[in-house]
């Protein structure tokens, strides 16, 4: 099997919550930990939805969300349900008859903010359109739509606030006998993000949807992501997760799964552990690492490469990685398979050969697995 395992050490115990299914997607309970993103092309223009969603799921997405502002977006997503493969979330603000249609078009889950659905009687038409068409609702609270009842009492967005909000709604589902449902409480403050999160898992055995909310750019966001999302899932809080990031939504799908699989939660594809380059280095680390993460996208097997720069750390990460390269001299490095020395290979002809012994590798993993299931 691949060397990439979890160790006892490295366990996380999660928090238990009741599992819901997205469409075909199963959430909460002992189901992994479902990433997902959210198009941001014109709703209404199937073709170029269509493709975001279908470049999400190649990268990984377990499901996406469509914004559903408008009758023609809603008349369109049955389309784009019917071209696509994963779940599709019809994300619902203001009009709550979106959310009908949406659930009439084939959403797998609708997305409603309790700050602006509506009223009470509007959320049980919403309510019964859900269960009439198989869809599950998440309750997506923000700090930045709260409602004007709860701004009042507290003053300002807070915890307190947000999971009050989210607790309000899950009473108005649940006195309407529905139980299909996930909660978020988002914000774009990881403290108070975080801080609500801890506070939510305690008062429901609710399937938790994670996000910091308008994280930002690329870097800045995915730093924010990291440090909320991971302290969060650290403590076992969190069944699927959206990185929010002002990006293309398929490195939203990127940062979410490195997140898990650095804390050993999911396992997909190759996890490149390289060193950050130094005048030790004996070939081009930065360059090299950046086209292998490119050639080697492609594979989903859950595997471990180290590319290191030279023989201080190389052997040692190479130890513990299904394939590994330990820079040298003149003009070679080391190959390691399975975490012993294999052979020498020249700098100029590693890059190729390293995707060939992974690919080679991903193979014989494959073939573990499947035996193993026999």
């Amino acid at each position: 099997m691949s060397m990439n395992h979890i160790r006892p050490w490295r366990n996380i115990e999660r928090r238990k919550s009741r599992q819901i299914m997205v469409g075909k997607v199963p959430v909460g309970g002992d189901a992994p930990i479902a990433v997902q993103t959210m198009t941001n092309t014109d709703s209404s223009d199937v073709k170029a939805t269509v493709a975001q969603v279908q470049a999400a799921a190649e990268a990984g997405a377990d499901i996406v969300r469509v914004s559903t502002p408008d009758a023609a977006a809603t008349k369109a997503l049955k389309e784009v349900v019917r071209e696509t493969t994963v779940p599709i979330v019809a994300d619902i603000h203001f009009h709550y008859k979106r959310a009908i249609e949406a659930a009439e078009a084939g959403a797998a889950c609708l997305r409603i903010n309790p700050g602006n659905i509506g009223d009470e009687k509007r959320v049980k038409e919403v309510i019964q359109a859900a269960k009439d068409h198989g869809c599950s609702i998440r309750i997506g609270v923000n700090a930045g739509s709260l409602e004007k009842h709860l701004l009042d009492k507290y003053g300002e967005p807070c915890p307190d606030a947000m999971v009050e909000s989210g607790l309000e709604h899950i009473r108005i589902l649940e006195d309407n006998d529905f139980h299909e449902y996930k909660i978020s409480v988002k914000a774009s403050d990881v403290f108070m993000t975080a801080a609500a999160y801890q506070q939510l898992a305690e008062a429901t055995d609710a399937p938790i949807h994670l996000g910091v909310t308008e994280a930002g750019g690329f870097v800045s966001g995915t730093i924010k992501s990291a440090i909320g999302l991971g302290n969060l899932l650290w403590m076992g809080i969190g069944d699927t997760l959206r990185v929010s990031l002002s990006a293309d939504p398929v490195e939203e799908v990127k940062v979410g799964f490195e997140i898990l699989k650095s804390l050993g939660l999911r396992h997909r594809g190759v996890n490149i552990i390289s060193c950050p380059s130094c005048a030790r280095q004996g070939f081009d680390v930065i360059k090299t690492v950046d086209e292998l993460e490119k050639r080697l996208a492609h594979i989903h097997t859950p595997m471990s490469l180290s590319i290191i720069g030279c023989v201080v750390n190389g052997p040692g990460e190479a130890l513990m990685t299904d394939v590994g390269f330990t820079g040298g001299g003149a003009g070679s490095g080391m190959v390691y398979l399975a975490g012993k020395q294999s052979h020498k290979m020249s700098n100029d002809q590693m890059v190729d050969h390293i995707v060939e012994e992974v690919e080679k590798r991903a193979a014989e993993i494959d073939a573990e697995m499947a035996a193993a299931v026999e």
